[in-house]
């Protein structure tokens, strides 16, 4: 791996993961680990251009079919592909096909660019957990395998305690709190062999567990808000994606586009930065 090294651009490909949820800004935006780890990039590089093609709900056949062709005609120096999960999360799961796509998009998008990430996926400790463990774990096998063969990095979130944490969840329990995504821009920035800034694994402080009325409490409206709408969504066929684009993708176009800050010396949030060669 090459330390210390210069990116001016990066494509994030993925699901809700990669899009940000549940890091929620005051406009309504997200910011994921994604958009934390092109503003670090940004500083380093001016110039600097960032695209998220990332959607909710995308299973992986959806996330080569929609956004993986998209991705390697950007010709990034940096591209993050995560998917598979939301496949592997099924109560039927064709872990084949999932393999095949996955190597699909591996396949196009490692010669694109400098340096592709893949990612050993973290995941909420608890009963849900445990029920997917062996599909995940043959999913995160096979990114080991193909970061083998393809030269790409491969990110272990899968294997930090901390990102295992139910306090790094949101109350959704399907997506990482705003510390939980920093941690994984911090994992991801060491991974492309930049200098650490933090210890993104370090454990936090401990704190007293709730009490088992508080629990009770929060499962009836943590079933309520998230598990039954999820479920309802698997039974009809829908996803929280339906309709959706990625932040730099233009469905009106069909095609996507690069963002970069306004001030490279404070870039901001990325929903603050303007489209490459415009004004807006």
């Amino acid at each position: 791996m090459e330390i210390n090294a210069e990116y001016t651009s990066l494509v994030a490909v993925g699901d809700s993961f990669t899009e940000g949820m549940s890091d929620l800004l005051p406009d309504g935006s997200y910011r994921g680990w994604a958009d934390v780890l092109a503003t670090r990039l940004a500083t380093r590089t001016p110039g600097f251009r960032y695209a998220n093609l990332a959607v909710r709900g995308k299973l992986i056949g959806q996330i080569v079919d929609e956004q993986v062709d998209v991705a390697a005609a950007m010709q990034a120096d940096v591209v993050t592909l995560v998917g598979g999960l939301n496949d592997t999360l099924r109560p039927k799961c064709d872990m084949g096909m999932v393999r095949g796509r996955l190597e699909e998009a591996v396949e196009r998008l490692a010669p694109s660019c400098k340096k592709l990430v893949l990612m050993r996926s973290p995941g909420r400790n608890g009963p849900v957990m445990e029920r997917f463990r062996p599909r995940m774990e043959e999913l995160f096998t096979l990114v080991d395998d193909l970061a083998a063969r393809h030269g790409a990095e491969v990110a272990d979130l899968y294997g930090a305690p901390v990102l295992g944490d139910p306090g790094m969840w949101d109350v959704d329990r399907l997506h990482l709190t705003a510390e939980g995504h920093r941690r994984v821009a911090e994992a991801v920035w060491q991974t492309l062999g930049l200098p650490p800034e933090n210890d993104w694994q370090a454990l936090p402080d401990a704190t007293a567990p709730p009490r088992w009325s508080s629990r009770r409490v929060d499962d009836v409206r943590f079933a309520r808000r998230h598990l039954l709408p999820w479920i309802g969504r698997r039974l009809t066929g829908r996803s929280s994606g339906d309709g959706r684009a990625g932040a730099q993708f233009s469905a009106e176009l069909g095609q996507a586009f690069w963002v970069t800050p306004v001030n490279a010396d404070t870039p901001g949030p990325v929903a603050t930065w303007r489209r490459v060669g415009t004004d807006e």
